[in-house]
């Protein structure tokens, strides 16, 4: 009965999408793009293949690597992974994606996603002195919900010595993909402003947010260089019922009125279709949506960003980018469930790999 219930969701999605996309008008979205984790160096090899023979023929112009430490950093080799990336296979991504016309944009998570579960990632746990929360120690079981509110950890914005060593990350990294882009991340922060801190406490969230941005952003900019983040910090969880994964419950809601109106804002919506797009436009900001593993909410999302350019005002439409499908498995994973290399237990549905295939057909 589980096999013959997942068949028909297949060939119901096979069906939506065509109906949905058939009447859309001749238009090219600038961004085309895909979001995924680096590879290891030991999955570099099938993912240039990947490249090559999937996102290329369909036209993916944009490539964002989650790379945060799977990079041989001279910089701070302190805070490399075991296994990180050398500069010369970087090299290898950044010659086959010029060939292919692809953009590449590499991001490092900064401000929140500084831990995982009961996982601390190597910025916190080399420069403890950066946590935004000290006081809340890292179980050695996790839970959500739990007392401490811990989702992920921050760092703090205003230690006086966590932007040295940042932007010599950024610097560094931006320079081996040779990017004109870098995406921060800056997505799920729930410790900000945290009363306790001896330098942020009492301050207005929002603008605690909107100063981050501010500041990488200016930095970004002085070497010609443009900024990415995720926008549900800037969307206001209360007011939407969107809560506080996909929006902001914190109050940083209002930094929307605050950041730069050039930086580029991923509007991920995963369980439904939301049509914010039009809200981070009416604010002066270009936006793109993203979709994960649902191909039904995903082609909504393809309709919509289309009509969105469709009957926009000439002011309007440059700020609808376009697309950009997130993955949230590392790319091993990814390539053995798109290739049927693996048993997919549970959904086989809404995957990563049939939202890819539905969105951007060959």
């Amino acid at each position: 009965m589980k096999k013959l219930f997942s068949s028909l969701l297949l060939l119901s999605c096979s069906i939506l999408f065509p109906i949905l996309t058939k009447a859309l008008p001749k238009d090219t979205l600038p961004v085309r793009g895909f979001c995924i984790a680096a590879p290891t160096t030991g999955k570099l090899a099938p993912f240039l293949k990947f490249i090559r023979e999937e996102l290329a023929p369909r036209q993916i112009n944009t490539l964002v690597l989650r790379v945060d430490f799977n990079y041989q950093f001279t910089s701070h080799p302190e805070l490399r992974d075991a296994d990180a990336l050398s500069q010369a296979q970087v090299k290898e991504l950044v010659k086959l994606c010029r060939q292919h016309n692809i953009r590449l944009i590499p991001q490092i998570n900064l401000l929140g996603h500084q831990s995982w579960a009961s996982h601390t990632t190597n910025f916190l746990r080399v420069y403890p002195d950066f946590d935004e929360t000290p006081w809340v120690k890292m179980p050695e079981k996790y839970e959500w919900p739990n007392a401490d509110g811990l989702y992920c950890k921050s760092y703090c914005p205003l230690h006086p010595g966590v932007h040295k060593i940042v932007f010599e990350l950024v610097d560094e990294i931006c320079d081996a993909f040779e990017s004109t882009a870098f995406h921060a991340g800056m997505d799920e922060v729930f410790y900000l402003g945290e009363d306790k801190c001896p330098r942020c406490g009492g301050k207005d969230k929002a603008e605690l947010f909107a100063g981050e941005v501010w500041k990488i952003r200016n930095h970004l900019a002085g070497k010609g260089r443009t900024l990415w983040i995720w926008g549900d910090r800037l969307l206001d969880g209360k007011t939407t019922g969107m809560g506080m994964w996909e929006a902001s419950m914190n109050n940083t809601h209002r930094a929307i009125d605050m950041v730069p109106r050039d930086i580029m804002v991923c509007d991920w919506h995963y369980e439904r279709p939301d049509k914010t797009p039009v809200y981070f436009a009416s604010k002066g900001l270009q936006v793109i949506t993203c979709p994960w593993r649902m191909p039904a909410n995903a082609a909504l999302q393809l309709k919509d960003m289309y009509n969105f350019r469709e009957t926009a005002t000439p002011e309007m439409k440059p700020r609808y980018q376009g697309m950009m499908q997130t993955v949230w498995s590392d790319a091993g994973q990814f390539l053995d469930e798109f290739y049927g290399q693996s048993k997919f237990k549970g959904d086989t549905v809404n995957t990563s790999a049939n939202c890819f295939r539905a969105i951007f057909s060959k």
